[in-house]
């Protein structure tokens, strides 16, 4: 099943006609829902399974999304973590009415394994930037001082999305003239610890116990931004970094999830996204 990348809004938020859509994305319908209204009352609660990057954002929304009257007196769940561990968890049965992924490939695997109804979407994209101690004390300002011997680098294991799009840049700088061969290797070299997720990444260059770890541009926040630096990676050698949402194939709420899917492409849940650094689709 494809994931459905969405550059135009849906035309009506509780409504399941098809948007048309331009350029190099599809919206199609909503995914394949019971029609509204529920034909008998859904709980009050959400469960929402999403990566521990949208955190801030999804908390924003937590307190914006309930004001709306679809959405009166409803309360959202929240659960985050990497989208392997959320996937794994829904896998073994956890109950949750949406699950979000930092990743396409996580996203898919979801699909394949029966989990997930209609076609996820995909609402934002990232970008990763190299994240640095506000000292620095190993003296580093370029991208190639990565590779040098005995930096202490933080990442995440390359099922976690932080860490594919990790190996996916390396990768792109290993075939770059600028860094050469071989240069991939060096940074993983490198590499002295494995963190559970991106945030983990932060605090641990944060509190200087690393010198450097790739993260998404979207967490340094006005909080983090002060104890920390960062090293720019170009255009060229950055990763498809995409988020997609879906509604599972156990939603309690299949309705409301679709109504939270919706919000979360709609105007309000871009401005949420875009206050909080991820690139936004309108």
């Amino acid at each position: 099943m494809k994931i459905v990348r969405r550059t135009a809004l849906l035309c009506v938020p509780l409504s399941l006609a098809a948007c048309g859509t331009g350029g190099i994305s599809t919206a199609g319908s909503l995914p394949e829902a019971s029609p509204f209204p529920a034909a008998t009352p859904e709980p009050k609660e959400l469960v929402i399974l999403t990566a521990s990057s949208l955190t801030d954002a999804f908390n924003e929304m937590a307190g914006d999304f309930p004001k709306r009257p679809e959405a009166a007196g409803l309360k959202l769940i929240l659960s985050y973590g990497a989208s392997t561990q959320l996937r794994i968890q829904l896998e073994q049965g956890a109950p949750a009415d949406i699950y979000e992924s930092a990743d396409d490939a996580q996203m898919q695997l979801a699909v394949r394994a029966g989990l997930m109804q209609g076609t996820p979407t995909v609402f934002a994209r990232n970008r990763l930037v190299v994240v640095l101690p506000k000292e620095n004390r190993a003296g580093l300002t370029t991208l190639s001082d990565l590779g040098k011997p005995g930096i202490k680098l933080v990442a995440t294991a390359r099922d976690v999305p932080v860490g594919n799009y990790t190996y996916q840049t390396l990768a792109k700088m290993a075939a770059d003239p600028q860094y050469g061969a071989g240069f991939d290797q060096k940074v993983l070299a490198n590499v002295v610890s494995e963190e559970a997720n991106v945030r983990q990444i932060v605090t641990k260059v944060q509190l200087g116990e690393a010198d450097a770890g790739f993260v998404y541009a979207s967490e340094i926040s006005p909080r983090i931004a002060p104890d920390v630096k960062t090293i720019e990676i170009p255009e060229r050698l950055q990763a498809a970094a995409e988020h997609v949402i879906g509604v599972t194939r156990t939603a309690r709420a299949p309705v409301t999830a679709r109504r939270f899917i919706d919000y979360v492409h709609g105007a309000a849940g871009q401005a949420i996204l875009k206050r909080h650094g991820f690139i936004t689709l309108a």
